[in-house]
């Protein structure tokens, strides 16, 4: 079977890691946490310990995909 393809997913190929790595180099940690509240975002903020709250906790990770595809669109050449 072929996998089945997502063409109007803007997040379609693109890992949790990925985003929020591009969050941070486009924000940084500081204000990405006044952004999106959360405590691995304000207190000793890391990909990994960030990572790790956001694949067990739905609505955190929604709302950094949102600012993700938020950011993106405002790109250019994105």
């Amino acid at each position: 079977m072929k996998k089945e393809e997502q063409p109007n997913n803007p997040l379609h190929g693109k890992t949790l890691e990925m985003i929020l790595n591009h969050l941070v180099a486009h924000f940084g940690w500081k204000q990405l946490g006044l952004i999106i509240n959360i405590n691995s975002f304000n207190h000793e903020p890391s990909i990994k310990s960030s990572l790790k709250f956001l694949r067990k906790t739905p609505w955190a990770r929604k709302k950094v995909e949102d600012l993700y595809l938020e950011v993106v669109s405002r790109e250019p050449g994105e």
